[in-house]
């Protein structure tokens, strides 16, 4: 067994790796969809820390993304997005406390958690090269690539390109530097960019102090916001989590860690996710949730132990109770095109997970759900990934 916590700059490195992923949305839920930004910080933040200590090993904590990317898009209410988010926690509750996860995880087949594994690595992908292009949703409602640095461009090239070129080869020359590791030095340049060239939107305002989140700050969601959320966002949420945020998560886990992961289990992630999500309603958050993708962040670089779990959560709770609601002032510093620096990485090591899958059917399977998810959805790719799967089991049909 390994050591459950350290706290050297690998750990500081990899605690930083999936902020791609969860920075542009809930950034964008606070902006747009006007959710509470100390509530949601330090939802994140305490979910990181109990997580990481529970479980002893590197645990990521992402937003449900079919929920934040439709909320996002459609410019839903708050109360909408927090309907959807105590809906989900009594779902997972519910699949959890039966143990219905565990027998859905044990007929799940091997190719069908790669495709998933594949289709989000491909999907964080995309999208890492869209925040550096600067054509991701959150960035066209902005109305700008780089939204909160001064210089949009130098010369013909976008400002996001040049970062992201940049970011991407010191990336990729330090990525196993364990002096100076190269997730840790993207992000400590992109805060200095921001800090010579950014507009410093809102840092004027900011005065310490010490706040906690509201209870309820919205009140409770009307039956109306509970009958939309279910069908316009729960229902493509479960499938997704399911195959993504449970399955895949504690199949990756148990790859990456053995038998030091042995609490991450279908049936704890799912009850985790259940308990992080009644906070986050009550705090006025975003609907939470783990990941494959999260994890082949953190651990591409360098995350290893439940130290940087604890290390990011601090941060997140340290950023909530002392700056409030100017919380986003500083956040936004980090220039887009480094978020999507992080992304492309992680995508990268979670896609290169398929790299084991040796059968031809199983391949076809793979593929299949990456094709479906890319003209569709994830939630789709894995319903007819498991459809497919169980149809190759017979000699009949050759692919």
């Amino acid at each position: 067994m390994g050591l459950r916590y350290k706290f050297d700059r690998l750990e500081v490195a990899g605690s930083l790796g999936d902020l791609g992923t969860l920075l542009p949305l809930g950034i964008g839920m606070v902006m747009i969809n006007g959710l509470s930004p100390i509530g949601l910080f330090f939802s994140v933040g305490l979910y990181y820390v109990v997580s990481g200590i529970y479980s002893g090993v590197t645990v990521p904590i992402q937003p449900m993304k079919v929920i934040g990317a439709y909320a996002i898009a459609t410019a839903m209410s708050a109360s909408q997005i927090l309907a959807s988010g105590l809906l989900m926690a009594v779902v997972l509750l519910a699949i959890g406390a039966t143990g219905a996860v565990t027998v859905m995880g044990k007929y799940t087949p091997k190719s069908v958690v790669r495709g998933v594994q594949l289709s989000t690595g491909t999907l964080l992908m995309a999208e890492g090269v869209k925040l550096m292009l600067g054509t991701s949703k959150f960035q066209a409602l902005q109305e700008a690539a780089e939204p909160y640095l001064s210089i949009q461009s130098v010369g013909p090239l976008p400002i996001g390109v040049l970062i992201g070129v940049a970011g991407g080869v010191l990336t990729l020359l330090l990525l196993e530097n364990k002096k100076f590791p190269g997730g840790l030095l993207v992000v400590l340049g992109g805060i200095g960019l921001g800090l010579i060239l950014g507009t410093h939107q809102g840092l004027d305002k900011i005065k310490l102090g010490l706040t906690l989140p509201s209870i309820l700050p919205f009140g409770f969601p009307k039956t109306v916001d509970f009958t939309f959320a279910f069908f316009a966002l729960v229902l493509p949420q479960i499938p997704m989590t399911m195959g993504n945020a449970v399955i895949a998560y504690a199949d990756l886990s148990r790859e990456y860690f053995g038998d030091n992961a042995r609490k991450v289990t279908y049936r704890s992630a799912c009850l985790s996710m259940a308990m992080a999500n009644f906070l986050s309603f009550f705090l006025g958050g975003m609907p939470l949730c783990h990941g494959a993708g999260g994890l082949a962040a953190h651990y591409r670089f360098g995350a290893r132990t439940a130290g940087s779990n604890i290390m990011i959560g601090l941060v997140f709770v340290g950023l909530a109770v002392l700056l409030g609601d100017h919380v986003l002032a500083v956040v936004n510093l980090l220039p887009m095109a480094v978020l999507g620096v992080l992304l492309l990485f992680a995508g990268s090591q979670l896609a290169l997970s398929v790299i084991d899958i040796r059968e031809r059917k199983d391949l076809f399977v793979v593929l299949v759900m990456l094709g479906i998810t890319l003209a569709s959805n994830l939630a789709v790719g894995f319903i007819v990934g498991i459809g497919v799967a169980y149809a190759l089991r017979s000699d009949k049909l050759k692919v």
